[in-house]
């Protein structure tokens, strides 16, 4: 869900100003409230209990413990204030708790801050859909290629009764530490997660038949997802993006790399997902184009739910082939003619009364690997 599709407009700014990161004000535009270690800049004579005027920093100019900011900023609401500014800016210790309680949000978006944790994991609509597609039955070996920090991998596991086994890969030892905790919350035992760099998790020469962790023999998977590394040109509240053109189009190399890996892992007849959160025509329909014509062994299979929209045209593929994509793009309306109670059994209908007519940018294609 978004919070672009509940814009208020009767919200007005008032005299004391607190200026956040944009970081704090995405999560805001999210339904959070202002903690006090996004706190960057407050009003001279703040006190608790003010009644203040939030805005984000998107250029990252504003100053600690400045009285007043004239830069680039966007207001995203009203709240009360929960800390002086002293507090904020003089404390000899770290900074913990609320430091503004949002009650006018300019988007109403709902907090879930009371949410059952071992009971639920949050996830945009398209992340949902894409365990989905790949559908894993219980009993399956799946491999989520970099899983970080779980929404997914606890999917799949859910989706196949906590029968068979997940193994879920990141190099980044904290973010595999944050798997093992979802995982445990939820009460999901089929899921094993390796610090390990899926570019790497071929295994090369000998090794061991059907051993747990990586690196892992061709043709050890069932069923494998790669949602890969992206630019995150999709995400969304998302109110600056500073990377440069070169740090942009260095992913495209990269998801090549663990395409590459994810095709031998996988067995003949297996299901390989390939998904990214983000809407450049170079990491998603091209790479498409350019699996297809490297791995004779893939054919590009429809969709099962396809509630977004088809694939983009200029990377060479057939219109055929586009039907066959799924395309999120926050600047159009999806879900457009779509039957409702087609979706109930993939456990939608919730998400699709939350979700109206707008998401994040993401994109998905599925194969097969034939014999």
């Amino acid at each position: 869900m978004s919070p672009m599709s509940a814009r208020r407009k009767d919200v007005q700014k008032l005299t004391n100003e607190v200026i956040v990161g944009a970081q704090c004000g995405n999560a805001v535009l999210r339904g959070a409230h202002v903690y006090a270690p996004g706190i960057i800049s407050a009003s001279k004579f703040m006190k608790a209990g003010d009644s203040v005027s939030v805005y984000s920093d998107i250029e990252g100019k504003c100053k600690r413990g400045a009285k007043e900011f004239l830069g680039s900023k966007v207001f995203i609401g009203n709240g009360i204030s929960e800390l002086s500014r002293n507090e904020i800016f003089n404390s000899t210790g770290p900074l913990k708790g609320m430091g503004i309680k949002m009650t006018e949000p300019i988007y109403l978006s709902p907090s879930f801050d009371k949410m059952l944790s071992s009971y639920l994991f949050l996830q945009n609509l398209p992340s949902s859909v894409v365990s989905y597609v790949l559908n894993p039955q219980p009993g399956q070996r799946i491999l989520d290629m970099c899983a970080a920090p779980g929404g997914k991998t606890t999917h799949l596991a859910t989706l196949m009764c906590d029968e068979g086994e997940v193994i879920a890969l990141d190099k980044i030892a904290e973010k595999v530490k944050k798997i093992k905790q979802n995982a445990a919350l939820l009460k999901l035992n089929c899921i094993k997660a390796f610090c390990h760099d899926g570019t790497k998790a071929l295994a090369i020469g000998k090794g061991e038949d059907g051993q747990e962790g990586p690196p892992f023999l061709p043709e050890s998977f069932d069923r494998i997802l790669l949602d890969a590394p992206c630019s995150g040109m999709g995400q969304r509240p998302n109110m600056v993006y500073s990377w440069s053109l070169k740090e942009v189009t260095s992913y495209q190399p990269l998801q090549r790399k663990l395409f590459r890996v994810a095709v031998q892992l996988l067995k003949p007849g297996g299901i390989l997902v390939y998904s990214t959160c983000t809407i450049t025509l170079s990491e998603n329909e091209e790479q498409v184009a350019w699996a297809l014509e490297t791995f004779p062994c893939l054919q590009l299979q429809s969709q099962e739910p396809h509630i977004g929209g088809e694939g983009m045209m200029g990377a060479g593929l057939s219109p055929e082939q586009l039907k066959k994509l799924q395309r999120f793009d926050p600047s159009e309306a999806v879900l457009q003619g779509m039957d409702l109670n087609s979706l109930q059994e993939f456990r939608y209908e919730d998400l699709i009364s939350m979700a109206n007519k707008d998401c994040i940018g993401f994109f998905i294609a599925k194969f097969i690997k034939v014999p």
